[in-house]
């Protein structure tokens, strides 16, 4: 009797909890196709120019004494953009709809179209300030690192020539241009010489693992393994758990700021590596162990609402958006793939519940930290303001809902 029980109690926690999975996968479907189908129906393919508000579809039909910037931001040659194109092809992959893959083909295609003509008329008004500036002024990984991985996800389903080229010239760029300290880590100019990024990690890796996967060269695999080690040891704090935003050269000390989306730079490229690295990489124990050292870091500062802060170490700084959802996908991705014991789920799916909630019925998502620089004042990064649906987490909050689907399929 006393067994019979028991087979009961677990056959109805078991149909339960299916259930419970089953309304979280099709709320979190729900939320996806929402968040995707504005993107698609915001996205023009045309230029606008700013004064008379008339728009071009082609560059052939602009006139001499037009300025023209792309219509929709989702257009522009930025690092976002990147990852938003590698969000849109998993999105088509995971809910079989071609829509959102064929907009991640068409933007790239779009993005070359154009970029020549900014090109031809480019005045120095600075790369940053100027649309696709970033394109053909090659100088640091912001430039080339995501956008370049986004174009080789794009190669691989529609092998242009001019893709290849750009692919070539931004590993060339990489491995023989890009400021790098004597170790060969990989640095930035400004704000001081020569400062290490944490978010450097994503700009650099995600596109070097692609490299080794698209041209089975070994060399991509060995910078990129050789980057995280290096990054792990100038930025990790092991009293904290987590990275510190930078790393002064000059001054050979960290920076002040434990900043939540650099950290989930670091994991999204930590993750994002292994992913793509060959079955026995002499490596990828070691990489798999910071990866499951830097998740037990993060999970130590996730609230009770299942967010992680803008400063993760200051709970009162805000709660933010971003950070969570690459949080939540990188927990999500290493416990799908193994990487990280199946235990540590209930810190994706919390986080999950989280991210869900900055996602409104507009399909606008709230609280994503706009663009950070650096900075050893912590209140820049407590005011740092909060735009709705600011580009920097709408990619990462699809790639965060589709890995989710794969864990509540998992059955995790």
């Amino acid at each position: 009797m006393k067994s019979q029980k028991l087979l009961w109690t677990a056959l109805l926690l078991f149909f339960c909890c299916g259930f419970s999975r089953g309304q979280d996968s099709a709320e979190t479907v729900k939320k996806l196709q929402a968040v995707a189908s504005k993107i698609i129906g915001e996205a023009s393919f045309q230029l606008v120019d700013g004064k008379t508000g008339k728009r071009y579809s082609s560059v052939n039909e602009i006139p001499s004494d037009a300025h023209v910037v792309p219509a929709s931001r989702y257009h522009d040659w930025r690092y976002w953009n990147g990852l938003l194109g590698i969000a849109m092809f998993r999105m088509g992959e995971s809910l079989d709809n071609t829509s959102y893959t064929d907009f991640a083909v068409k933007n790239t295609a779009f993005q070359f179209e154009v970029a020549p003509y900014f090109q031809q008329h480019y005045n120095n008004e600075g790369k940053w300030n100027y649309p696709f500036g970033e394109f053909f002024i090659m100088e640091e990984l912001d430039d080339c690192g995501a956008m370049g991985a986004s174009v080789i996800e794009t190669y691989t389903r529609d092998r242009q020539q001019r893709y290849r080229a750009y692919i070539d010239a931004a590993a060339d760029h990489i491995e023989t241009k890009q400021s790098r300290l004597e170790d060969g880590t990989l640095v930035r100019s400004f704000p001081h010489r020569w400062t290490l990024w944490a978010d450097d990690l994503y700009m650099g890796i995600s596109f070097l693992c692609r490299m080794g996967s698209l041209t089975g060269d070994t060399k991509y695999f060995d910078d990129a393994a050789r980057q995280v080690i290096s990054f792990n040891n100038y930025l990790f704090d092991e009293s904290k758990g987590l990275m510190t935003h930078c790393w002064y050269s000059d001054l050979k000390q960290r920076g002040v700021a434990y900043w939540g989306r650099a950290n989930g730079w670091a994991l999204l490229a930590q993750v994002d590596l292994l992913d793509h690295l060959p079955d026995h990489y002499p490596l990828k124990d070691t990489l798999i162990s910071l990866v499951q050292r830097h998740i037990r870091g993060i999970a130590h500062y996730q609230s009770p609402n299942g967010l992680w802060h803008q400063l993760l170490d200051k709970s009162d700084s805000y709660e933010e958006t971003s950070c969570s959802a690459m949080f939540t996908y990188t927990v999500a991705r290493a416990v799908n793939k193994g990487y990280i014991d199946r235990r540590y789920a209930s810190i994706a799916r919390r986080g999950w519940d989280g991210v869900m909630t900055t996602i409104d019925d507009n399909a606008v998502i709230r609280g994503v930290c706009t663009g950070t620089v650096v900075e050893n004042d912590l209140i820049y990064y407590y005011t740092r303001p909060t735009p709705p649906n600011d580009i920097h987490g709408i990619g990462v909050v699809l790639l965060a809902g589709i890995e989710m689907l794969d864990l509540y399929h998992n059955g995790y």
